[in-house]
């Protein structure tokens, strides 16, 4: 399948074209602002489906719109109907088109130049009205105040904000490559305009307290839920900001003559990760605690793990080393210890369920004795 996408250079296309290049059998034919008139009638020859997402919307005058939004696109169409061909194109534009501004006027107008397309030619059409599109790969001060606010933030540099409850209105980058794919499988049927879904609503105020909040993560060690939704997309759009000497970062270490100790990471609300070593014949632990409980992965070394009942002192113990992917888990009111019995340092992962406070422990002393 040939797929023609225009704007091959901007942000969305990028998306698009590591997205379509990881597909079977997609061949993409690229036009661009160094393309030529030639170029685009070639390629317009060629293709099996269209992805329209050439456009200006930073012009130094308005006049730029109209050239970008909808001389281009009426040049396309009219290509289409040269060459008789009724490939079916996805339109990138704007929930703009709503408004009365010269940017939003010129994407309703390449909007009726595909739909006078599809009435007179029979192409299929498929015009996806885009709220703020952010994620890898865009350009601050350009594509979005996500972009803007993610890069300056990663770098030191101030953010302005003129009114921190005004709110914005977000589509993911890989939300919108996956749509405008399922529209190329047969997903979708030509209708008169479609939605990115899903569509996220955050004031500018939170976005930028989100993004700080990240910044800030390397040094609290705690990390917001960034693993489903908006927060997920926003930290991962920010990490794509970061140079690559801003790729590492330390964590506090802490040694004695056991070993040492490592917090790795902490959650608001699912405890702690942390790493911790102990040299041959030492024990780490001999305490209880009446909430918490952890999980132990010995990833060096050969471990004893023994265990008490604080009130029955009914007794258990196992071994376990790393060469077995075994988790051991502390249970609330048994008092417990791990010893290195190995020759070599023995290292061990281990998560908490709550993160550490000096307040409020829940570690009580009462060392395991034979």
């Amino acid at each position: 399948m040939n797929i023609l996408v225009t704007g091959s250079n901007g942000f969305i296309a990028k998306n698009l074209i590591q997205f379509l290049s990881e597909q079977q059998e997609t061949n993409i034919l690229s036009f661009n602002r160094q393309s030529s008139d030639d170029d685009l009638a070639d390629a317009i020859e060629k293709a099996d489906w269209i992805v329209h997402l050439a456009g200006v919307n930073r012009p130094l005058n308005e006049q730029e719109f109209i050239e970008g939004n909808v001389s281009l696109t009426q040049k396309i169409a009219n290509l289409l109907i040269e060459s008789n061909k009724k490939t079916p194109i996805i339109l990138s534009s704007s929930i703009q088109a709503e408004r009365d501004n010269a940017y939003g006027q010129s994407k309703l107008g390449g909007e009726q130049a595909l739909l006078e397309l599809q009435q007179s030619h029979g192409n299929p059409v498929y015009i996806c009205r885009l709220a703020n599109v952010f994620g890898k790969w865009s350009r601050p001060n350009y594509n979005s105040a996500v972009a803007t606010f993610c890069h300056n933030i990663a770098n030191d540099l101030p953010i302005q904000i003129n009114d921190p409850e005004a709110i914005i209105r977000l589509v993911y980058i890989d939300d919108v490559v996956e749509t405008f794919w399922r529209m190329i499988q047969g997903s979708y049927t030509p209708d008169q305009y479609f939605l990115i879904n899903p569509e996220y609503q955050i004031t500018v105020g939170q976005l930028a307290d989100t993004l700080q909040a990240f910044k800030n993560s390397r040094n609290t060690l705690t990390t917001l839920p960034v693993g489903t939704g908006l927060t997920r997309a926003l930290y991962s759009t920010y990490l794509s900001f970061l140079k690559p000497n801003q790729f590492d970062y330390t964590v506090p270490k802490h040694g004695d003559e056991r070993g040492v100790f490592v917090e790795m990471l902490k959650t608001p609300d699912a405890g702690q990760f942390s790493y911790f070593t102990a040299h041959p014949g030492i024990t780490r632990g001999g305490h209880y605690h009446h909430s918490k409980t952890e999980k132990f992965l010995v990833i060096k070394g050969k471990a004893l793990f023994k265990f008490k009942h604080v009130i029955t002192d009914e007794y258990y113990e196992l071994e376990t080393s790393g060469e077995e992917a075994r988790i051991v888990e502390t249970v609330p009111g048994w008092t417990h210890d791990i010893t290195n019995i190995g020759d070599d340092e023995m290292v061990v992962m281990l998560w908490a369920n709550e993160i550490f406070d000096r307040e409020k422990p829940d570690t009580y002393a009462m060392p395991i004795t034979d």
